[in-house]
């Protein structure tokens, strides 16, 4: 287990406070300026003068150092108050009523940076100030923690696989899930922890270049679902999976080809098997769909769009890579992003609910978030629609529209709760009810 001294949810600092540097201007934040990263806040500025015209600033620092930042001018009201929730952003990066528009909208001040923060450990720090011109009126800081309380993090390293686990407090039993990323990546994971599940995270590539001429082999996935399985803090059902982009395609070999996968949330994914063979128990599984470089549009920015380099696989040379989807006894959560502009995924998902319903099955839900781009994350993540793309090895244009795409992440995230929730039995075992006694 892993722990540090940052500011974690679950401390109350309501009563602090509050930071005013001007005529008693106030910025607060409710509840806490402390909560986790997923969770809302109510932005409040109060001792403005009626119909104030003011600037709200947000910033924050990433893990590689980039920083991010977003502005909204708000007018005050009759008593001089700004409130984030119902007041309506004049100008800025955003226009209207947005509560968590200042988090959602942060985009770097470097073009074409994506948002990195590897260290669970430590609180994604948001700094929020007030501004008439060039006054500066008040200022507050938001600790948004990834940790929660009593989550244990530990590095697995097994016979088949190397990954991190995330444990919420308490004995069990807890609902299991692996999270699969491109690369590996423990936020989504570790604030699934906090929700009551117990996580492991893997990847598909190991390093930050991927190897196109490597296989990939499906066992060390078993391997991972089989660990879980066999936790005492797990509840010995089945395993759900949750992954997106190329992590999405191999979850939904898992769920074909694999016992133990009881329900699967499958994201901006492909319906084939995209980018490299796949392997078995020492055989060819399934080839690989490879992009055709051929089909990049470059942008007068210079920034390319690759949706067109993976084609939906209807020709009859492309269907041996298609994931025979209806072997799979999961239920499957399909979701699509409308404006995904790294690969066409509404299309991958209408082709493989075209084949679920050609074989009679109904262990499905499709939902297409219109204005979604690629890079679906955790609600209140800063906004990236371009950045270095890690296996094309360009720079690439993800999509999404920052408004409607952060609305997808919110209704998105409390949606992959429920479906796990509703589909993974979580029972206690015989040797957790002698712990328990």
């Amino acid at each position: 287990m892993e722990t540090d001294q940052s500011p974690r949810a679950g401390h109350t600092d309501s009563a602090a406070p509050c930071t005013h540097l001007s005529c008693g201007v106030r910025l607060r934040l409710f509840p806490s300026t402390v909560c986790l990263f997923d969770e809302f806040v109510q932005i409040t500025v109060s001792g403005l003068r009626p119909n104030q015209e003011v600037e709200l600033r947000a910033s924050a620092t990433d893990d590689r150092g980039s920083l991010f930042r977003s502005w909204a001018v708000y007018r005050a009201d009759f008593s001089g108050q700004v409130d984030v929730s119902r007041s309506a952003s004049l100008r800025g990066s955003y226009t209207g009523v947005q509560p968590m528009a200042l988090f959602c909208t942060m985009k770097s001040v470097i073009p074409h940076k994506g948002f990195f923060k590897k260290h669970v450990l430590s609180p994604h720090e948001v700094h929020l100030t007030v501004h008439d011109g060039d006054l500066l009126l008040a200022q507050e800081t938001n600790y948004r923690c990834i940790l929660g309380n009593g989550v244990q993090r530990q590095t697995v390293t097994e016979a088949g696989f190397t990954g991190v686990l995330f444990t919420p407090p308490g004995p069990g039993p807890f609902p299991a899930l692996l999270d699969i990323s491109t690369f590996l990546s423990e936020t989504r994971p570790c604030l699934l922890a906090n929700r009551g599940f117990v996580v492991l995270t893997v990847s598909v590539y190991s390093q930050q270049r991927a190897d196109r001429s490597k296989e990939l082999h499906l066992d060390q996935y078993e391997e991972a679902v089989l660990y879980l399985r066999k936790l005492h803090t797990v509840g010995g059902g089945a395993v759900g999976v949750l992954a997106r982009s190329k992590g999405a395609d191999v979850a939904l070999s898992l769920a074909a080809f694999v016992s133990g996968v009881g329900a699967v949330v499958w994201i901006n994914g492909c319906s084939a098997n995209a980018d490299v063979p796949l392997f078995y128990r020492q055989r060819a599984l399934l080839p690989a769909l490879k992009p055709d470089s051929s089909k990049r549009i470059k942008t007068e920015s210079g920034v390319l769009v690759l949706k067109a380099t993976l084609p939906v696989p209807r020709s009859e040379q492309l269907l041996p890579t298609l994931i025979p989807v209806e072997k799979a006894e999961a239920q499957l959560l399909f979701v699509a992003s409308g404006d995904d502009l790294n690969w066409d995924s509404a299309g991958f998902m209408e082709q493989v609910v075209e084949r679920l319903k050609l074989h009679g099955k109904n262990n499905y839900e499709a939902i297409l978030f219109p204005g979604a781009g690629h890079l679906l994350e955790p609600p209140f993540s800063p906004f990236v629609d371009s950045s270095f793309h890690g296996i094309a090895r360009v720079v690439a244009l993800w999509g999404g529209v920052a408004p409607l795409h952060a609305a997808a992440e919110l209704h998105l995230w409390m949606k992959i709760q429920k479906f796990f929730r509703t589909n993974l039995r979580c029972e206690v075992n015989a040797d957790q009810i002698s712990a328990k006694l």
